[in-house]
């Protein structure tokens, strides 16, 4: 377990991490950041109904050049989508319940404290084999 969260922190450090070539040479309007804007709480009136549960974004593509860190909750027995691919390559983070993570036509099933990575361009997606909520932290930057 401490081993899965010293890689969940490590990974988001490198994530949200601003290097000086990340910064771009001019910024029409630079954003001010403050302790009102770098706390996101999770709230239930601030979360985004889903087919199957919820999510909550706590950090979304606007806040910091398209990096991001959502909650997904899933009911039992559903995924939030089928299996896809995309540019982007992302990290999924097991906080409860118990996950079917599929990558490239195979899976493993695996409970809290886990994460499973997403190369760019390989097949991969996540559902609820559990018999209750799954909540998952997923890491990603979108492309502009």
């Amino acid at each position: 377990m401490k081993n899965s969260f010293l890689f969940l922190f490590t990974s988001l450090t490198i994530c949200f991490s601003l290097s000086a070539q990340d910064k771009p040479e001019t910024t029409p309007t630079e954003k001010k950041y403050s302790i009102e804007n770098c706390v996101s709480e999770l709230t239930m009136d601030k979360t985004i109904p889903t087919e199957v549960g919820y999510q909550f974004w706590f950090a979304d593509k606007d806040f910091i050049d398209g990096r991001t860190l959502k909650m997904s909750v899933v009911a039992p027995g559903l995924s939030t989508h089928p299996p896809h691919k995309h540019v982007e390559d992302e990290f999924f983070f097991v906080v409860e319940g118990t996950a079917e993570f599929y990558l490239d036509g195979k899976t493993t099933v695996a409970g809290a404290y886990t994460s499973f990575y997403c190369p760019s361009w390989m097949e991969h997606g996540i559902k609820n084999v559990g018999d209750t909520q799954l909540k998952y932290l997923v890491i990603k930057k979108y492309q502009k």
